[in-house]
This record gives structure tokens, sequence and C-alpha cells, in this order.
């Protein structure tokens, strides 16, 4: 686990209502994804809300659920693994998040291994 870190990344948070519109799904399938662990969120702003750099096209970043279980294993909080997605990681580069959008999830997930 890690200490809380302020993301460096500025992202929106979609709230259930944002993601059933931006996902084009019902509420109980946004609930699942949420289960599954295809999305991940919290409620540190006052009601629970996903960030939107999760969302690409309209779906869940393909990559973010094998991250996200990945630092679950390792330890991590929804609300720390979160944080490090957003937050810049020198080892990577920039943050894993948005090394995720480009396409390095292998990178990505070999890093967060070693967090454990």
């Amino acid at each position: 686990m890690t200490d809380a870190v302020s993301p460096s990344v500025s992202t929106d948070w979609l709230t259930m209502p944002d993601l059933v519109e931006v996902l084009g799904v019902p509420l109980g399938r946004v609930r699942r994804l949420i289960d599954d662990r295809a999305l991940v969120g919290s409620k540190r702003t006052g009601v629970f809300a996903v960030p939107a750099l999760f969302v690409v096209d309209g779906a869940p970043l393909s990559s973010l659920r094998g991250t996200v279980i990945v630092l679950q294993d390792a330890g991590f909080s929804d609300d720390e693994l979160i944080d490090w997605l957003l937050s810049e990681e020198e080892s990577i580069g920039l943050a894993p998040i948005e090394a995720l959008r480009r396409g390095r999830k292998s990178e990505v997930r070999r890093v967060a291994q070693t967090l454990a």
C-alpha cells in the first residue's frame, strides 16, 4: 500500500447517472461493471463516482480491469489504486492511466506487481 498522494492527472468524475449516460447502458449494467472491477470509483467527492479517464469511447478502458486486480492483490484499496493510476509514476514516465490509454498495459502491470 502507498501513502496517500495527490493525483497529478486532472480528471472529471462520473457519477452513476453520468455513467448510465456515457456508457449507454442501464444502471444495473453499470453496477455489474463496478462489481466485476471493469470500473472502480470512490466516494471522495461525497457521492460515488468514477474518474472519467477510466472510460474510453463510451466503454470502460479495456486494460483497466486486470490492472485493478493486480493492484488489489498488492493490497491497494480502491482510493489508493485510483490515486496511483492518476499520479505520475517515475518508472513509467507518466501517470499509469495515461500509459494504459496509450496501450502500455504490460509495462503498467509489471510496475504494479512490484508494489506488493
